[in-house]
């Protein structure tokens, strides 16, 4: 979902994942005719599905096979860490976080020199520069940018309405429409508190950096117990306790509360749009309403995409770069050919295979600007049905979907510490606090002061 990224995902163990990379050795240039293994956090069945028959096109074109992989998002640090220390890198990977590329990088997993030759042979001009920012570790490019999700604050339109409460797009309008509409047989909001999901990150990552909370400052000190922090802390405490429904709460169990219309609000990612509107048998939403009408929620459904807090009046989005990653063990010629592939020939079906979820970041080519982001306006969204957003969403909305990518705002990533925000992967040390605020085991400052200080000791493992 997410990558979360947020989605439903499937576990698949570490040793079946790492055991199904074909090379085993260094790769070369030349490669050693195995073909190409590529792991993909895009792991739903349908997906992976989508995924192999392009690249059997890519096959069929060039005689190189190629074997898709799935993967947890919430494993990658584990699965890559494991694949790296027995010499059983795959040799491209796809949509991979930018945590997730910047932990690779870290460790020394990444050929830099194919990421930036892709980009470059593509065309600069042709990408979202913020994308390109992102994605960048000064001037090395680590990673060719795909495309992009936003992180969304989804609330009930017509209960808003009914209450004469405005749109929640600030941190006080949530709190005020959270104990407004809390009650009933209905909480206010209901957001993620479990402890070992990047989930929970995403959603606290989006209301800190609208208070003008940072992980780090540009002096690279870890700030998380800062005073713009702390608060934060305590919002999301009275939003997931005193607003929220009992119990920790995680990425299904977010979605469901909402879709069975017991909820006024919820914090995912545009990945739950087709859900939403009915376009998906195994997610389908179960509101009193919905029976008769399936697109219920999603035509009561306002739809908020920047926030601002009492400390900022800059409006924030928050949101996700994905990226294709070469491995430095892969045949660089052949990834590098499937990667070229994947950004042209195959990236609208690449879209195609989650459109709500995947915002082009390389808009068109050099002929056709915006050629890619033109086809993306009319993919047709969902699983079981499918239609096109614009015919389920309100123009700003898919306005707002389509220009995301260029204003995304990070923890970490603009003062130079992905390397950092990628080392917190393995033990998601804010998510962690989270959990035990929420749980009544520490306060806001509290939570704050150990998310801090955990940062703070991976901090210096890295130096």
């Amino acid at each position: 979902m997410g990558g979360t990224v947020f989605r439903v995902v499937t576990t698949v163990a570490v040793a079946s994942v790492v055991g199904s990379a074909v090379l085993t050795a260094c790769g070369s240039e030349e490669g050693d005719g195995d073909g190409l293994t590529v792991w993909t956090t895009e792991n739903q069945t349908e997906r992976v599905r989508a995924i192999q028959a392009i690249a059997d096109r890519f096959t069929e074109q060039t005689g190189t096979p190629v074997e898709i992989v799935g993967i947890d998002d919430n494993q990658f640090s584990q699965l890559i860490t494991s694949a790296g220390a027995a010499g059983d890198l795959p040799d491209v990977l796809g949509a991979m976080s930018l945590a997730n590329v910047w932990q690779m990088a870290s460790n020394d997993l990444i050929n830099t020199e194919a990421a930036e030759q892709i980009v470059a042979e593509l065309g600069e001009e042709t990408f979202t520069p913020r994308a390109l920012e992102l994605t960048r570790d000064d001037d090395t490019q680590l990673a060719v940018p795909s495309d992009g999700w936003a992180q969304l604050l989804l609330y009930r339109r017509d209960l808003f309405e009914a209450a004469n409460l405005p749109a929640p797009d600030s941190l006080e309008a949530i709190e005020r429409a959270a104990r407004t509409l809390h009650g009933d047989g209905r909480v206010g909001i209901v957001v993620s508190t479990v402890p070992d999901d990047v989930f929970t990150v995403q959603t606290f990552e989006a209301m800190a950096l609208a208070n003008g909370c940072q992980m780090v400052d540009d002096d690279d000190g870890v700030v998380l117990d800062s005073p713009e922090c702390v608060e934060v802390f305590d919002f999301y405490r009275r939003l997931a306790t005193d607003y929220g429904p009992a119990g920790a709460q995680n990425v299904d169990s977010t979605r469901a509360t909402y879709f069975s219309g017991q909820a006024a609000m919820v914090v995912w990612s545009s990945f739950i749009l087709d859900e939403l509107a009915g376009l998906r048998n195994d997610a389908l939403p179960n509101c009193p309403e919905c029976a008769e009408d399936p697109t219920f929620l999603a035509r009561n459904s306002g739809v908020v995409t920047t926030l601002t807090g009492p400390r900022n009046d800059e409006p924030v989005q928050f949101g996700e770069i994905t990226s294709w990653v070469v491995t430095r063990t892969a045949p660089a010629e052949e990834a590098m050919e499937f990667v070229r592939f994947m950004m042209e020939e195959g990236y609208v079906d690449w879209l195609d295979v989650t459109p709500e979820g995947k915002v082009p970041v390389r808009e068109g080519t050099p002929d056709n600007p915006t050629e890619f982001v033109d086809a993306w306006h009319e993919l047709p969204a969902g699983v079981d049905t499918q239609r096109p957003l614009a015919e389920l969403y309100t123009p700003d909305v898919i306005e707002a979907l389509s220009s995301s990518p260029e204003t995304f705002s990070r923890w970490g990533f603009p003062q130079g510490e992905g390397e950092l925000v990628g080392a917190t992967l393995g033990e998601l040390p804010v998510a962690q606090a989270i959990s035990a605020m929420t749980a009544g085991d520490v306060d806001a400052a509290e939570a704050a002061a150990r998310a801090a200080e955990d940062i703070r000791s991976i901090q210096a493992s890295l130096e």
